[in-house]
């Protein structure tokens, strides 16, 4: 009978195990608890503070947690090079296209409360986007612009199907006439609704549902948050993501009592790192700090930590909770995280494309270490993350480099997260 009830037990602790990770914050641990080679882990610090000590990164943190836990989280160089200040862990980045998967569960909240379903017509709640048009290359040069074939739906926004770039293509100089290129909105004084507005009239790249095209896509998602909720993009977010889940360094511009955490943008063009131009554009410090504050780019336009940004991603890995707080459900999880590509081609091979994530589909296509399953994405500063459910892992890697021309550090930083597992 005790051999029984101590079986009984195990049972009971290994079925509530998942409920009780998802209803605990981050911690660090000693990485063999969670199943990490203290001594194999090495060969990160070792990597990484060979890229500074070479002057192929300024700085960097990298924060590995599994099973609700963080065997790894350390900072490597510097936050500022002119000025010597080390990166501490706690620095602030520019997350750029991470932030496609905050507004993305944004759009998902809303359905599960009842506001919208992502099958629906954007132009139901954006009426410019009811009927659009596409510029079709001819093949003696130029264009013709031609009426979309159906409606851009919610659901081709979050699959980068919608056939809207960044304004490049085959009518780009209507784009740049119109002053829309480029994923950087921090330096307009334009609403952000207004932009997308003027958005509509222009000539996209290909109809809805033909292909993949990266673009704009999650901008218009932002805006569209705007108009269903009634609140601004950044109230949405903060009231409903980032205050729940204790992101607390999670910002469109930078609150004055944290700009000395702000990590320096620099440039690697060559074999030399460079200081980015301030405050730049799209390759420079940018307006985070002391810029109009007016436009809120669902597409790019947070700051994070790594700390933060861990907490939403291991929400998902929970199914949608975290530390007691429920944002998502367990299905809306499910549904955005597996391949919608059906036979729309995207990029690398055994790679798919969610709503919006990168999906591993085929770990021998891929031909890099992790699991079928495994999603992510990054963003233009050279940042990238991961999420491995099938090994209850998160990986979450922030640097400041763009451009970022010759460096391998992100596919390093995957085989050695995962030659370190046990």
């Amino acid at each position: 009978m005790k051999h029984m009830h101590s079986h009984f037990l195990l049972l009971t602790f290994l079925i509530t195990l998942p409920t009780l990770i998802s209803g605990q914050a981050l911690q660090q641990v000693v990485p063999e608890s969670v199943g990490f080679s203290s001594g194999r882990l090495a060969h990160l610090d070792r990597t990484f503070q060979d890229y500074v000590d070479n002057g192929q990164l300024p700085g960097a943190v990298v924060l590995v947690a599994r099973n609700g836990q963080i065997p790894y989280f350390k900072a490597f160089g510097d936050r500022d090079m002119e000025t010597g200040e080390s990166m501490p862990k706690d620095a602030i980045f520019r997350i750029a296209s991470q932030t496609k998967a905050i507004v993305s569960v944004g759009v998902m909240m809303l359905q599960e409360q009842g506001r919208l379903l992502i099958s629906d017509p954007v132009g139901k709640y954006l009426p410019e986007y009811m009927e659009t048009t596409v510029a079709v290359a001819k093949e003696e040069g130029g264009y013709e612009v031609v009426k979309a074939e159906r409606p851009i739906t919610i659901r081709d926004l979050l699959t980068h199907t919608a056939g809207i770039g960044y304004g490049y293509g085959p009518a780009e100089e209507v784009w740049e006439a119109a002053g829309i290129q480029g994923w950087y909105f921090a330096d307009r004084e334009e609403p952000v609704r207004e932009t997308i507005r003027r958005m509509a009239a222009l000539p996209f790249n290909a109809q809805p549902g033909e292909r993949f095209v990266y673009g704009y896509n999650t901008d218009i998602l932002g805006v569209l948050i705007e108009v269903v909720s009634g609140q601004p993009l950044e109230a949405f977010l903060t009231t409903r993501i980032f205050e729940p889940l204790g992101m607390e360094d999670t910002h469109f511009y930078l609150p004055e009592e944290k700009v000395s955490r702000l990590a320096t943008v620099y440039s690697k063009e060559a074999d030399n790192l460079e200081r980015a131009p301030t405050p730049g554009h799209m390759r420079g410090q940018g307006h985070y700090v002391e810029g109009p504050r007016t436009s809120f780019s669902g597409g790019a336009g947070l700051l994070s930590t790594a700390m933060d940004y861990a907490r939403f991603l291991q929400m998902m890995l929970n199914g949608g909770t975290y530390n007691g707080q429920r944002i998502l459900s367990r299905k809306s999880v499910e549904l955005m995280t597996v391949d919608h590509m059906r036979d729309i081609p995207y990029g690398p091979d055994g790679q798919g494309f969610g709503l919006g994530f990168k999906v591993a589909a085929d770990l021998g296509a891929r031909g890099t270490l992790g699991s079928v399953g495994d999603y992510g994405w990054g963003g233009a500063y050279h940042s990238h993350y991961w999420v491995d459910p099938a090994e209850e892992l998160v990986v979450v890697y922030f640097t400041q480099v763009i451009p970022a021309r010759g460096l391998d550090d992100h596919a390093k930083l995957r085989a050695l997260v995962y030659q370190a597992l046990e």
